[in-house]
């Protein structure tokens, strides 16, 4: 079994290109693959390896000053979730192209999971999904609001045109582990929203530590690796991902007529042209003799 970290931390990292190197070296040295992306507003992403590899990378980044307090939500894999180990430097660890937005000055409310099912049931609340279209199509709370975005960097002008709507109400926000609500939160707090809430640790946190039974959670968790989803007890949730159009399916999506393995599905079948495909399937082609890392 492999140990899987998801995690984030928001603190300011004046010089990221600097870390860059020993942080990518400890990691292959370790056995970790995955993705971590720097800023210099933090850290973010999620490594996979030997209990003792993840371990030695924590310990590494929490050894930066300010990053003492970095947290991380833990899950298992039975076969090693990522191909190779990635550290990307980026203007964000999340994407929203908000400067002003400060999640180290300001930020929603943290509620924890064990509180969450009577928060997002009162009639006052209003529960908004922060995750893009794709992640929210296979797995969402009951009664959540779905922006539609197709990226997080659409949710300020979706916030713009549906504000009104919220007005008097108090907002509650969730996403995978709670990095993107951090900055939607503190985004809302800058506008005027007087009460904002957002789900602690994110959905990975509550299926792990909400019982099924007395869960408000429907469908799976969409993650970015190859288990591509997660559902209740951190278990995999049977998804496969789309290699042309990087959207989870559900096992029965295989058997669609659209459907061609890596190549296309029901969901893209009309979003690529000809010249895509047969690019598509070259690399198909190579994936299935062991030609792509």
């Amino acid at each position: 079994m492999f140990t899987v970290a998801a995690l984030y931390h928001f603190a300011p990292l004046p010089d990221p290109d600097a870390r860059r190197e020993g942080l990518l070296a400890l990691c292959q040295a370790q056995g970790v693959r995955g993705t971590l992306i720097l800023a210099q507003e933090g850290i973010n992403g999620t490594v996979a390896g030997s209990r003792d590899g993840i371990a030695a990378v924590l310990a590494h980044v929490r050894a930066w000053p300010g990053f003492e307090a970095l947290e991380w939500k833990e899950s298992a894999a039975e076969a090693m979730p990522f191909g190779r180990m990635k550290v990307r430097l980026k203007p964000e660890i999340v994407t929203m192209g908000q400067p002003q937005v400060d999640p180290v000055a300001r930020v929603g409310r943290h509620v924890a999971p064990a509180d969450w099912n009577a928060v997002i049931s009162d009639p006052d609340t209003v529960v908004i999904d922060t995750r893009n279209d794709y992640e929210i199509a296979i797995g969402s709370f009951r009664g959540a609001i779905d922006p539609g975005t197709r990226s997080f960097r659409e949710f300020p002008d979706w916030w713009a045109d549906n504000a009104g709507r919220f007005a008097g109400k108090r907002v509650a926000m969730f996403c995978t582990g709670g990095i993107r609500c951090e900055k939607s939160t503190s985004f809302l707090v800058g506008q005027g929203v007087t009460e904002v809430v957002h789900l602690q640790g994110g959905i990975l946190k509550y299926l792990e530590e909400v019982p099924e039974g007395e869960s408000l959670w429907d469908g799976a968790c969409f993650v970015f690796d190859r288990r591509v989803s997660l559902t209740h007890g951190l278990r995999p949730g049977g998804h496969i991902l789309c290699h042309a159009c990087r959207r989870p399916l559900a096992p029965e999506d295989t058997a669609r007529p659209e459907y061609e393995e890596g190549v296309r599905c029901h969901l893209c079948a009309d979003e690529y042209t000809e010249a895509d495909r047969d690019r598509f399937r070259d690399r198909q082609r190579q994936a299935e003799r062991g030609e792509l890392i």
